[in-house]
């Protein structure tokens, strides 16, 4: 793919990342003379004309978006099967990279990073756009420690679509809310739950959940408590530690409401780490060390100078005065010390009688009071919230949530459900057809008209439904639904191409179980007479055996008469 022109513009010069999603090209913008980077959809994904409306509607919308730590969108385009958008270059490092290389990450560099993302969170919230997959991959680092959030609004093409192609899961799921690991609503809460992950990763170098497959994970998302990040790293401040640990709270009611309330958190942890933590306290600490220093030398003058004649019992004398200053000085710093450590102390909870906050989750308001009060706790009613999962009345949330410490005789505030939402469908794509009547059942619809369609996905699964999740219907409404025949076509790996021969290129098509399409000729300064030098579908692209590849032969370098005009022809090989 490299050494292409794509709309007559923009010049692809060499790969610089691979997903699954695109591919990503540094290149060249010739119209305005500057570097970029251009992404280009993976070949699967362009089959799908939903899902390539869904890109481009909601690519161009990040492109509205303006901001320092925001990768600028500057186009989007497609050529011939070719999807992508072009980009602003970053120079620097992934920020997955960095925690593979230098995690666990000091905490004043994860609350700078984290903050900068939530600044870009914030932005992109305001103009109603959620990202959906933030993640460390999404995330560079310049130089000079900028962070910027990249690929706004392709998670959201892929969520309105399909959560999955071709048997892969699109996004990490390592970075999933439960939310979205249920399928159910999305909102800005979700991207905090998943800088939250983010931030656990950079401190302790480890995600929370992992496992054999991304089903497994994304039920750890849903079940299981995260293990706090001290309990793998030293040094961690208690205020940041909690703050990751609510930001990853599984019920969104829990969370920071916003991104603004997250980076209002961060400001105060890193004012106080700085002025007490760093400030204070260390200068107090050192004071104590040089007075006990000072009076131990006092001490051995003085032995020295009950040993000594007249002349060394004056330098006694003389010192006397200078001690009992310096000892008016360390009961000072002393005192300061010994006040600071209590405030925070107290301030911390260190010696208010604490204990563990019971889980009530779907449990009446009644019991759990019953439940809260034997424990020593108060309870108060707080929001009233839709679940297809918590019957009517009772428990949904709790804050603090069950298993936490809370200081005895404090309030518990429990949100309880008020059933399921009229008129949401639930998602059933993906799933087994012979499974989902139940599902549907649950949430006040039936099951309607089932097509077969031939697909490559295992016989029976869901294809689509009508309506299409999180759409707007009747209780008791039909949802048809297309499910695969498991007859789909075989799949088989592209290879590698670019760089050989004509007639080894052929070999390798036709053993990976494809077929040669259009052969076309041009001239190039890289490659050699009778080399490839671009082929139709990327190598390691997963593809139908049978489909035909086209591929592009040099015919050399151009002769010395060749126009230098050629070069402007969109379609262009180098």
């Amino acid at each position: 793919m490299s050494s292409r022109l794509l709309s007559g513009r923009y010049e692809l010069l060499e790969k610089i990342g691979d997903g699954g999603m695109a591919v990503v090209y540094k290149g060249k913008d010739r119209l305005l003379n500057r570097f970029i980077a251009i992404k280009i959809l993976r070949p699967e994904f362009t089959k799908d004309a939903s899902f390539v409306e869904n890109f481009k509607r909601e690519s161009q919308a990040a492109a509205g978006l303006s901001h320092p730590n925001i990768v600028s969108v500057y186009d989007v385009g497609k050529e011939g099967n070719i999807n992508y958008i072009v980009m602003e270059l970053v120079e620097g490092r992934n920020l997955s990279n960095i925690i593979a290389e230098d995690a666990p990450l000091d905490y004043r560099t994860v609350i700078d990073l984290t903050k900068q993302v939530a600044s870009a969170l914030r932005i992109a919230h305001k103009n109603k756009i959620i990202h959906r997959d933030v993640k460390p991959h999404n995330i560079m680092v310049t130089s000079d420690g900028v962070a910027k959030l990249a690929d706004f609004g392709i998670a959201k093409a892929v969520n309105d679509a399909t959560l999955s192609t071709n048997s892969k899961v699109i996004g990490s799921v390592h970075y999933f809310s439960p939310e979205q690991a249920r399928g159910n609503y999305v909102d800005e809460r979700s991207d905090i739950y998943s800088l939250g992950i983010v931030m656990y990763e950079m401190l302790t170098g480890r995600v929370p959940f992992d496992g054999d497959n991304p089903v497994s994970i994304a039920l750890k998302h849903i079940n299981e408590e995260i293990v706090p990040p001290h309990e793998y790293v030293d040094g961690i401040p208690p205020a940041l530690e909690r703050a990751v640990l609510k930001a990853t709270n599984k019920f969104q009611t829990n969370r920071f409401n916003s991104a603004d309330e997250l980076i209002e958190e961060l400001d105060n942890i890193e004012f106080v780490t700085k002025v007490v933590g760093n400030s204070i306290f260390a200068e107090a600490s050192n004071e104590v060390a040089r007075k006990r220093s000072d009076t131990e030398e006092d001490d051995s003058d003085d032995i020295v100078s009950e040993n000594s004649k007249g002349r060394k019992k004056k330098k006694k004398k003389s010192n006397s005065s200078s001690r009992k200053k310096k000892l008016i000085k360390l009961g000072i710093a002393g005192a300061v010390l010994l006040v600071l450590v209590l405030g925070v102390a107290f301030a911390t909870g260190v010696f208010s009688s604490k204990a563990k906050v019971p889980d009530m989750s779907d449990m009446t308001y009644k019991e759990a009071k019953k439940t809260a009060e034997k424990s020593g706790f108060k309870v108060e009613k707080g929001k009233s919230v839709y679940s297809s999962e918590i019957s009517e009345g009772h428990v949904v949330e709790q804050d603090p949530s069950g298993g936490e410490e809370a200081k005895k005789g404090s309030t518990i505030t429990l949100h309880l459900s008020k059933g399921s939402k009229e008129g949401t469908v639930p998602n059933i794509v993906g799933q087994d057809y012979k499974k989902v009547e139940k599902k549907l059942k649950k949430a006040g619809y039936k099951l309607g008209i089932v097509k077969s369609e031939t697909s490559n996905k295992p016989e029976g699964t869901i294809l689509t439904q009508d309506p299409a999740a999180g759409t707007n219907a009747d209780k008791g409404t039909k949802i048809n639904i297309t499910i695969s025949d498991g007859k789909g076509k075989e799949k088989g790996t592209v290879p590698s191409l670019t760089g050989k021969s004509l007639e080894e290129a052929k070999s390798a098509i036709t053993n990976a179980g494809f077929k040669v399409g259009n052969i076309s000729y041009d001239e190039s300064n890289v490659y050699g007479n009778g080399y490839v030098m671009w082929q139709q579908y990327a190598a390691n692209t997963s593809l139908e055996k049978g489909e035909t590849i086209d591929i592009e032969v040099s015919k050399g370098k151009p002769s010395s008469g060749s126009s230098s005009d050629n070069s402007n022809n969109s379609g262009t090989r180098l």
